[in-house]
């Protein structure tokens, strides 16, 4: 999925980061996946769990007040591609899954 913003573009969208209230989440997800890194983020009543894994990163987006705006999904998406090393991915392997209340962004790395 494509959206043709540069890398540069800064978001309006305000994450704000609530890790620490969540810990049980995020020492859950370090203990039984994958997962180097756990961060999670309120983006208004939407929670974005970043997982930072050593052959990928996966975004989780929830929201059980309201189906997520596609706009939320690629303005967050973004957000985060501009945070990870230059050439670290490929643009065409993202793929956006999308369950009721539920969306899965996930960006396979390449391999080193």
């Amino acid at each position: 999925m494509n959206v043709g913003k540069s890398r540069s573009e800064v978001s309006t969208m305000k994450l704000i980061n609530v890790t620490n209230s969540h810990s049980r989440l995020v020492m859950s997800q370090l203990e039984s996946t994958d997962a180097e890194l756990v961060k999670v983020y309120t983006a208004g009543d939407t929670l974005v769990i970043y997982t930072l894994a050593p052959s990928h990163v996966e975004i989780l987006l929830y929201n059980n007040k309201r189906k997520i705006r596609h706009s939320e999904i690629e303005e967050i998406r973004n957000y985060f591609i501009q945070k990870l090393p230059e050439n670290s991915f490929n643009e065409n392997e993202i793929k956006v899954l999308d369950s009721e209340g539920l969306i899965e962004i996930s960006i396979p790395k390449k391999a080193s």
